[in-house]
């Protein structure tokens, strides 16, 4: 669906809608999400106010009811309710700078989906980047969250954008806002809630963002933000900011910085030319022993994804056997998956025949048949 007629024609209201739904559907790149075609409907309907976001909402809950949005890819109905909710923030008008936003933001992003939803981890993170070559981010302690929040938005909070050009303007957020997300404050969604934390702050401000980096490049403003956060002196590799000042200079600015992921990895040569993304650097030979090596890759992916989706049933049939009266809340919480990942599980599981629901959802109970 291209949401672009909308944007073109310039009529009042649908431009605005238009553009929020562009950047919340962009928006789930960052995590590897793509949302049904079905949303996309759905959004053109509420572009053209014939629906409102209350119904959207209804539509969304109501079509993973459904056996068409039963048989979707996981991960897609996380999609579909993050859209529409990142659209609904995009399209109010209220904002307030502080951690409490910040929080409010992730809770209504992300509740029911994503397990303490707008509250602070409680444990230490690490995760592999492919722009790092498998390394991590060194992520602030969990119990230093709070402080240095707080901290970060107080520095921000004393500094005057009064008389600066958008040059620097660019300089000084990319700065601010790769501090709050190297942070991670939230076990998960932290580069979504901080996206449009970051687009609501600069209209805030006064800024006039086009948001088309954030709709065609979310993937780039998540490595940009790895690459300002991450340093290895020994192998020639510090902290920089440049990456993500392009980003926010094609925001503000309006330029047309190049923005390639490849270029962000760590062993990019910056001296390299700058080719297109059809074209590579490296021979026949190397582009075939790197897609065999990708290939392998995604097969072990696969395989591992299989046995963790194999081995979380399992523990869903062991939990409902030991107590019957479970709810899916619990055994999200317990397993550490999303309550629909979890429902997900439970109805190929009954579809199977191995478990059954005896009485209604609530007051009923489970019965492990097989």
């Amino acid at each position: 669906m291209d949401f672009e007629q909308y944007i073109i024609q310039g009529e009042p209201g649908r431009k605005e809608r238009a553009e929020a739904w562009q950047v919340a559907i962009g928006l789930q790149a960052v995590d590897g999400l793509k949302p049904s075609k079905y949303l996309l409907q759905t959004a053109q309907e509420h572009i053209e106010k014939r629906i409102n976001f209350d119904e959207v909402d209804r539509r969304i809950a109501s079509y993973y009811q459904t056996e068409e949005g039963r048989r979707e890819e996981e991960g897609t109905d996380e999609a579909d309710s993050v859209s529409a909710r990142i659209a609904r923030l995009l399209a109010e008008d209220t904002f307030t700078f502080s951690p409490a936003m910040m929080s409010s933001i992730h809770r209504r992003l992300f509740e029911g989906i994503l397990p303490r939803a707008g509250r602070y981890r409680q444990t230490n993170i690490k995760k592999k980047e492919w722009v790092l070559d498998g390394a991590s981010v060194l992520y602030s302690s969990a119990d230093m969250i709070a402080s240095t929040l707080d901290y970060d938005f107080e520095q921000e909070r004393l500094f005057s954008y009064k008389g600066i050009d958008l040059p620097r303007v660019a300089r000084r957020i990319s700065n601010f806002v790769s501090g709050i997300w190297q942070i991670h404050p939230f076990g998960e969604g932290n580069t979504r809630t901080t996206a449009v934390f970051t687009i609501k702050y600069l209209r805030q401000l006064g800024y006039k963002v086009d948001n088309k980096p954030f709709k065609e490049h979310s993937w780039y403003f998540r490595n940009a933000l790895v690459r300002a956060n991450y340093q290895n002196l020994p192998a020639g590799v510090e902290r920089t900011t440049e990456f993500l000042e392009l980003f926010f200079r094609n925001l503000l600015m309006g330029e047309h910085n190049e923005l390639k992921n490849r270029y962000l990895h760590i062993r990019w040569k910056s001296d390299e030319p700058r080719v297109s993304e059809e074209m590579s650097n490296f021979g026949l030979e190397e582009r075939a022993k790197s897609v065999q090596e990708s290939t392998q890759k995604i097969a072990k992916g696969t395989q591992k994804t299989l046995e963790s989706s194999q081995k979380s049933s399992q523990k869903i049939i062991e939990m409902m056997a030991a107590n019957p009266y479970i709810t899916t809340e619990v055994i999200s919480e317990k397993l550490g998956v999303t309550r629909r990942a979890v429902a997900k599980q439970i109805a190929k599981l009954k579809e199977r025949g191995i478990v059954l629901r005896v009485g209604p959802d609530k007051g009923g109970h489970w019965e492990v048949v097989k």
